[in-house]
């Protein structure tokens, strides 16, 4: 006969293992062989103890915020540098284009410069006026400019329409090839000069074409008085050329021959050098506030060598009858552009920047560039 366990059996059967109770009632193991009575026992589960979930201690909450922060700083960190960095490569483009599209621009006239020997007219004019309301700039002044007047073959005159002579298709080419060009730094709105809330450094070119240019400019003994007449054009919009250009520096290259053999010797030796001269201020070659190219030689006022107030004729040697026989050969351009930020924190300034000041600007924000040109000599 088969024995089917009852139910009590259900809460012995995990302590039959441990020989805690008797076997359950089975084969050759049927109720009644022994008088000993089954007792349930209740199975753990069935007991009385409860179960709870165990929670953060405040102990752990503080290291974990810890941890937190210390991750989020990092990353705060790693993103102001890349934006720091993004900015500082965004401002350095811009005034790449801004400084390529000025130098691009002097350098086709310069290239194109002409000039002629044996005459007594001006060819070429480069000046620093010192004078007041010349400078550029006002709670920040220009460290260093010219105004620069000169005759080139320029490409663009009469606006690009070379040989047209259909007034109804463009400016018609009245005839010549020798244009006058002039260059100029201001401080000022770029689109409108009564405007005083956008100021900036802005560099300026103004193109006369040849007609006018032989009327007005050319076969004058000096062309800053001839060019009076277009001063107020060479400050219009049309004229504009690039902007944020702090200073630019112009150095003239002036190859001199001299005689290096003592007077009376024979065969006369002579040697060709290069005389770099700046218009304005200088730390590193000979400076002066003007240059002029003449039918008669190159003209300068007294040549101060580099770092010296009073300066004397003679640089290198060379004195000013020689270099007057000289001839130029190259233009080395030397600019500066500010950021930007740099002409937004100028422009929010209530007094003049003080040196250091200007300095630390220039450190943090100015970019510089340079450029030799090889020029046409006669």
């Amino acid at each position: 006969m088969k024995i089917e366990p009852s139910v009590s059996s259900r809460f012995t059967w995990p302590l039959q293992a441990a020989g805690q109770i008797p076997a359950p009632p089975g084969p050759g193991n049927l109720p009644g062989a022994s008088n000993q009575k089954l007792t349930p026992i209740p199975y753990p589960a069935q007991s009385g103890f409860r179960s709870f979930k165990r929670g953060f201690t405040l102990i752990e909450l503080m290291v974990a915020m810890a941890i937190t922060t210390i991750i989020v700083t990092i990353l705060i960190s790693i993103t102001s540098m890349a934006t720091d960095t993004w900015n500082r490569s965004r401002a350095e483009l811009r005034a790449s284009r801004q400084a390529k599209a000025m130098v691009d621009t002097m350098a086709h006239d310069l290239e194109s410069l002409v000039t002629r020997r044996g005459n007594s007219y001006e060819w070429l004019s480069a000046v620093r006026s010192i004078s007041a309301g010349e400078v550029p700039g006002d709670k920040v002044q220009s460290s260093n400019y010219s105004k620069l007047i000169f005759f080139a073959g320029a490409t663009d005159r009469y606006d690009g329409n070379i040989g047209n002579q259909d007034a109804t298709k463009g400016k018609k080419d009245d005839g010549g090839d020798v244009s006058g060009v002039a260059y100029k730094l201001f401080y000022k709105d770029p689109i409108d000069k009564s405007v005083n809330i956008y100021k900036t450094f802005v560099f300026n070119r103004l193109l006369i074409d040849p007609k006018p240019a032989f009327n007005d400019l050319l076969g004058k003994a000096d062309l800053d008085v001839a060019f009076a007449p277009y001063n107020t054009k060479l400050e219009e919009q049309s004229a504009f050329v690039c902007e944020n250009v702090y200073q630019f520096t112009i150095t003239f290259h002036v190859m001199v021959s001299r005689v290096t053999s003592a007077a009376g010797v024979t065969p006369v030796v002579t040697e060709t050098i290069s005389v770099p001269v700046t218009i304005g201020k200088s730390t590193t070659w000979p400076s002066v506030s003007s240059l002029k190219i003449k039918g008669t030689g190159v003209v300068t006022d007294p040549v101060r060598p580099a770092g010296v107030a009073t300066g004397t004729l003679k640089v290198d040697n060379v004195t000013g009858a020689e270099l007057s026989a000289g001839r130029v050969v190259a233009v080395e351009l030397s600019i500066t552009v500010l950021a930007d930020s740099a002409i937004d924190q100028i422009r929010r300034s209530k007094t003049a920047l003080t040196d250091l000041k200007t300095s630390d600007l220039l450190v943090k924000y100015g970019f510089n560039y340079s450029k030799r040109i090889q020029v046409p000599s006669l």
